[in-house]
């Protein structure tokens, strides 16, 4: 009796480690699971906290840097855009100024002719065609801002006038302006055409 229990005992163990060697073969990939999870670990080294504080403080320079070289970039840029509207704007002004000037001699010899003008009747159409004209020009050189040189100026200065003669004369002192023969004019503090003056010694 007892040997019968010990062999039907034995036939069930080795029915158990047969039925486990077969789940096995159906699914190996179990028995590897922890082998690959744990290969899958893989341990990824931290920078010490003074390594990334220096990266920080690279990342800001750098930062500051490329900041600082657009503003600089920047400011060239605004200075360059100025600088062409200034040359633009001068070149405009030279261009006025220069077909201007060749009228100034003949706005100046209308005005002599005003002044010296008959007074009779008979030439009063022609002294009133004359002062429309006269009128027109003035307005024309008014809106270009070109003025005459100030004539309260009792001293000769060589930046406003040209001296055509130097007079001995006691009425008036050294350097003094004695007459201004034909009027000069400017435009935004720049002379274009110095006063032509009579000037005591």
């Amino acid at each position: 009796m007892a040997k019968e229990k010990e062999k039907i005992k034995k036939e069930e163990t080795e029915e158990v480690q047969e039925k486990e060697a077969t789940k096995e073969k159906e699914n190996p990939s179990s028995s590897d699971s922890n082998t690959t999870e744990q290969e899958e670990m893989v341990t990824i080294p931290l920078k010490s906290m003074e390594e990334q504080l220096k990266e920080i403080d690279d990342l800001k320079d750098k930062v500051k840097s490329y900041s600082d070289g657009w503003q600089r970039e920047r400011a060239d840029f605004d200075n360059y855009r100025k600088r062409i509207v200034r040359d633009r704007d001068q070149e405009k002004q030279n261009i006025t100024v220069d077909i201007l000037k060749k009228y100034l001699d003949i706005y100046d010899d209308l005005d002599l002719a005003m002044k010296n003008a008959p007074q009779s009747e008979e030439v009063k159409q022609w002294k009133d065609g004359i002062a429309m004209i006269l009128k027109k020009m003035h307005k024309i050189l008014e809106t270009e801002g070109i003025e005459p040189v100030s004539t309260d100026m009792k001293f000769f200065d060589p930046q406003y006038h040209e001296a055509i003669s130097h007079e001995d004369n006691p009425d008036f002192e050294s350097g003094q302006i004695i007459e201004v023969v034909k009027k000069g004019y400017q435009i935004k503090n720049r002379v274009i055409r110095p006063a032509l003056v009579r000037v005591a010694k």
